[in-house]
């Protein structure tokens, strides 16, 4: 019998996460030589990136999450992804995911752009024959054929980005998450990105997205969510959400360029 999260993609329930952030913390080896024996210890505040989140995705979605900077976007891109763990609350993921958060994290320096390719694949869990398979659209895709056997720690941060793009994409991810990675790769190839998700997303793929560029996220996105202070404010259809919180951040309306392609993320 069909229960009701199948159809479910992401799941948030009460999702919050607070940092720990120590104010005063000795610069020298003397000031902590003091404070160790004066038994002084560094003020310390709690700060909450996401309050009480409570989220659905369904299967084949493309979301767009957008907010200022500090309102808990990337915190919530971090914990669906697994790289960090919530205070409190639950979270329901589904199926593999494909990342793409800070360009080259996820890439040894010392192995080659074909290696960590592979790596990435063997980690996902894919077989040494599915890579193999697509390896080739890998590196073609990032357009990587003279680097593909140079260790990555010689790579420019676009080169990284490409790479980590066509990779998270070639996997048969259930779930794509990109996290303003685009915003180091140049106008071709942002292009040819977002024309990817497009098409994708198109055809029922998961998306979540999360970007400064309000005309791609409306592009591309049918449903958008806006965050201020680590809580939703809004949560509708893609081109409400994002005119919305346009007009309350008082930003201007910027046009997309001869290429599909609006301002950088």
């Amino acid at each position: 019998m069909a229960t009701e999260t199948d159809n479910l993609a992401i799941r948030t329930v009460n999702l919050t996460k607070r940092f720990r952030v120590f104010h005063d913390r000795p610069a020298r080896l003397k000031d902590l030589f003091i404070r160790t024996v004066t038994f002084r210890r560094p003020r310390a505040e709690l700060l909450t990136a996401l309050d009480n989140v409570n989220l659905e995705i369904r299967r084949g979605e493309s979301v767009g999450i957008v907010g200022p900077n500090g309102s808990g976007k990337s915190t919530l891109m971090a914990i669906l992804s697994r790289v960090l763990r919530p205070t409190s609350g639950e979270v329901y993921v589904a199926g593999r995911v494909g990342v793409l958060l800070e360009v080259g994290a996820a890439f040894h320096p010392d192995l080659t752009g074909v290696e960590n390719a592979r790596l990435t694949a063997s980690i996902v869990g894919m077989t040494r024959r599915q890579v193999d398979e697509r390896i080739e659209s890998i590196i073609a895709f990032a357009e990587l054929e003279e680097f593909r056997d140079m260790p990555v720690r010689t790579y420019s941060s676009g080169m990284l980005l490409r790479l980590g793009f066509a990779t998270a994409t070639h996997l048969d991810p259930d779930i794509l998450l990109v996290d303003e990675a685009l915003a180091v790769g140049d106008e071709h190839f942002q292009h040819k990105c977002y024309t990817w998700m497009a098409e994708h997303a198109a055809r029922g793929q998961t998306l979540a997205l999360v970007s400064h560029d309000l005309e791609q996220v409306k592009r591309i996105c049918r449903r958008a969510i806006w965050l201020h202070h680590g809580r939703i404010v809004r949560d509708g259809p893609a081109d409400e959400v994002v005119e919305a919180y346009r007009e309350a951040e008082r930003l201007p309306e910027r046009e997309a360029s001869p290429h599909g392609l609006g301002s950088s993320c």
